[in-house]
């Protein structure tokens, strides 16, 4: 999330739909799915923050990955600790592993992504990295779940849009192979990522699931910035304030809303939906940094569309 389940990281009352929801008037679900919708909007928004952020913070990527996770779990340690012990007493053993093993693949999915990004061009390790979809809907298929065909379309029509949006120069040389290998396995980390979250929400409250998953993303990075020597001070006060905002737009609105609306819309519109991030950066990209996207980006950015709008149409024909 490039790339990363009350209606924020917030303690907010959750009222999703799908599996997991309860039943009720039958106005009910229709409104919280349209919640659903707005929130994602709101999510991909803020995600779509993450690249131009990074882009312009002058500190290493794994450490900028570490403190938007430990920050986060600054912020959301007087909620959970105070206000939320009764869910995290909850959350049982299955939830909390679960959330743990979120957190670890959070921290992988970081990890290999954003050293990618030195190795092989920014717009191959982005096609590559959001090839997410495609990735959750073969790990439910090979969890016995029986994807409808339109999901397939779906995921392949918005990926293929990515692609012509960002366009992908798959390289002979060796580091930039390495690089592209490292890229496709941040996509896949993220699908995992994305799964578990929808499983931890079935039952385990927005608050307790990501903070526990953000404390333990935060901790493997620490380790992981200790070992491979990057440094986490000495920035000035600009590179400081931009961590900061990162945290707040991309993590606890962009990430936490994301882990908040995947109990109701499902993890393959949720996933398929994280693709839109890359046009939203290029978007933001263009107003902040002045960099203008290139013409085709904008029918790259129908064709994603038209891919998302098969598989929401897909998943409200199986829950209809």
């Amino acid at each position: 999330m490039t790339a990363e389940p009350a209606a924020a990281a917030l303690p907010l009352p959750d009222t999703g739909t799908g599996p997991a929801a309860a039943g009720g008037p039958g106005a009910e679900p229709a409104a919280a799915r349209t919640l659903d919708f707005t929130l994602l909007t709101v999510a991909i928004a803020s995600v779509s923050m993450s690249a131009p952020l990074i882009a312009s913070t002058a500190a290493p990527a794994l450490a900028i990955a570490f403190w938007r996770n430990a920050m986060a779990v600054g912020v959301l340690s007087p909620f959970a600790l105070w206000r939320g012990r009764a869910e995290l007493r909850r959350m049982g053993r299955r939830a909390m592993t679960l959330s743990v093993l979120a957190g670890v693949v959070l921290a992988l999915h970081f990890g290999l992504w954003l050293p990618s990004l030195s190795m092989t061009s920014v717009a191959t390790s982005t096609a590559l990295c959001t090839t997410t979809p495609i990735w959750t809907t073969i790990i439910l298929r090979i969890r016995g779940h029986r994807p409808p065909r339109l999901v397939w379309v779906g995921t392949a029509l918005a990926v293929v849009g990515v692609v012509i949006l960002t366009g992908i120069d798959l390289s002979t040389d060796t580091r930039a192979l390495a690089g592209d290998a490292l890229a496709l396995g941040g996509g896949i980390a993220a699908a995992g990522y994305v799964l578990l979250g929808s499983e931890v929400r079935r039952t385990a409250s927005t608050t307790a699931y990501t903070y526990v998953c953000y404390a333990t993303t935060a901790a493997v990075l620490l380790v992981t910035c200790l070992v491979s020597g990057s440094a986490l001070g000495g920035y000035d006060g600009r590179t400081w304030l931009k961590i900061a905002a990162l945290t707040v737009v991309a993590q606890l609105l962009g990430h936490s809303l994301l882990n908040r609306v995947v109990r109701g819309l499902g993890p393959s519109t949720t996933s398929t939906a994280i693709l839109l991030e890359t046009p939203g950066a290029a978007l933001i990209a263009a107003l902040w940094l002045g960099q203008i996207p290139a013409w085709s980006a904008y029918p790259a950015l129908c064709v994603i569309l038209v891919g998302l709008a098969l598989v929401i149409l897909a998943d409200r024909r199986k829950t209809a």
